[in-house]
């Protein structure tokens, strides 16, 4: 059985020679690219924006047991439910609970990580009630029965003639090359769904602690359709999401749009109070928060490690990264891949299993340079490499290697009474444990080391 450091560097290595997949990964990247670019020329002083964002987010987890408090008084004093759910079973149950105390049979759901974080869709299936997801991107992989590529972008890795064979393949449409037809097609088909639905899921990009809030951002209005037509709202949401109060959505929502997109805020910003009041003619009757912890405080408990939780999932640092480009979303194995992904991944899922993807960078620190909440995203991968060869986590080939080079710079005498060629052929013994030749040439051994040419520099 392959581990999953295994299929990563197997699938890495596959994607990364896949030329018609890094065609398409690096045109639609580069169509954001460029977006961005422009979008941040709307900024007179974006790195002030960064400074601010970061300083606010840094100040919630200092605090968060009592910003969480704070929310969860604020909303439920206008009818809402807030549930805390330890980890994804219990996110799950509640979810389960919910679902048939409303004799549900079909659930409409927005484009959301979190709950992809806890697999909703597939526990959901296994209780035979329909959920259908509503975002275009996110309906398309389902049909494709894919995980989300992109933590923005879902379908980033099809192009519009995969997508239009999706359709023929699962929808039994005629084929067109029409973009605009497509998209009516799953309009009409996710109209129907929206006024049968019974529940509606979402998540959210920020929880508003003060005024008791849940603010969902997005750019084709299913989230709304999703949360004000069905008579229950859920909305799945990690603890980390906090900010002090609504006024700070004037930063936040700008910075969100324009590192991910480059569009100066989204099309749909709504912010959720709670369940219909009073005197209003819309809404759902229920609404529910719940807040999920799924190993956050794992982080939360470790200063040094603490700001990879200041994350807004922009994917700012996925579209800057040079291996996600080259190896794509779904070689990660994991639901937020890229950058961000590889330092999260391991404390949210585990060291053990995860650890490999935070060798997986170049550290070359480009994802750092674009973060707007100046997540040091580069630093964060080389703690946790540090942690994973501490605890013993790395290759015994490596550990050997290692070995042998440390005791070797110690005891230079060793090398020094090696002939030449036996010294090529111990490194490259090394080296091809360790793969390097197989798409590299052969290091060869200097033939007079370093203390040799130095000696007979100041013998002379």
């Amino acid at each position: 059985m392959l581990t999953k450091a295994t299929a990563f560097q197997t699938d890495a290595e596959r994607k990364a020679f896949d030329l018609e997949h890094r065609r398409k990964i690096r045109f639609n990247i580069g169509k954001y690219d460029a977006a961005v670019s422009a979008g941040m020329q709307l900024y007179q002083q974006h790195e002030l924006a960064r400074s601010r964002a970061a300083y606010l987010k840094a100040g919630v987890l200092e605090k968060l047991d009592e910003y969480l408090l704070q929310f969860e008084a604020a909303f439920t004093a206008r009818g809402g439910r807030v549930v805390w759910a330890q980890n994804a079973q219990e996110a799950l149950d509640e979810i389960g609970r919910l679902t048939e105390a409303r004799q549900a049979r079909t659930v409409v759901k927005a484009k959301s990580m979190t709950t992809e974080e806890i697999h909703v869709n597939k526990y959901l299936q296994s209780r035979g009630v329909e959920s259908v997801e509503t975002d275009l991107g996110e309906y398309i992989v389902q049909l494709n029965g894919e995980r989300p590529y992109h933590i923005v972008t879902p379908a980033m890795h099809l192009s519009k003639a995969d997508i239009a064979n999706i359709f023929v393949k699962h929808l039994g449409i005629e084929h067109t090359d029409d973009a605009q037809q497509l998209v009516l097609t799953a309009r009409h088909l996710l109209r129907d769904k929206y006024t049968s639905a019974e529940v509606g899921i979402t998540g959210g990009n920020f929880l508003i602690a003060k005024e008791g809030g849940v603010a969902v951002t997005e750019n084709e209005g299913n989230a709304r359709l999703s949360a004000t037509f069905p008579k229950l709202h859920i909305a799945v949401v990690g603890i980390e999401k906090l900010i002090p109060q609504l006024t700070d959505l004037d930063l936040f929502w700008p910075l969100l749009s324009t590192s991910g997109t480059g569009q100066q805020v989204t099309v749909y910003n709504t912010v959720y109070f709670g369940p219909r009041q009073p005197g209003e003619p819309d809404g759902p009757e229920e609404m529910v928060v719940i807040l999920l912890d799924n190993g956050r405080t794992n982080l939360l408990a470790r200063p040094d490690r603490r700001e990879a939780l200041r994350c807004i999932r922009c994917g700012a640092c996925l579209n800057v990264c040079p291996v996600y480009k080259n190896i794509g979303g779904h070689t990660y194995e994991t639901t937020y891949s890229g950058p961000i992904g590889s330092v999260i991944s391991p404390h949210l899922s585990g060291l053990k299993e995860h650890q490999h993807l935070s060798f997986a960078s170049s550290l070359c620190g480009a994802c750092t340079s674009v973060c707007p909440v100046r997540i040091n995203l580069h630093n964060l991968l080389l703690l946790n490499r540090q942690e994973s060869v501490s605890e013993g986590h790395n290759a015994p080939v490596e550990k050997l290697a290692i070995g042998l080079w440390r005791w070797s710079m110690r005891h230079r005498w060793a090398l020094d009474i090696l002939p030449g060629r036996l010294k090529d052929f111990s490194l490259g013994y090394l080296l091809d444990q360790a793969g390097w030749r197989k798409r590299r040439e052969s290091l060869k051994v200097a033939d007079k080391s370093f203390r040799e040419l130095w000696k007979a520099r100041h013998s002379s």
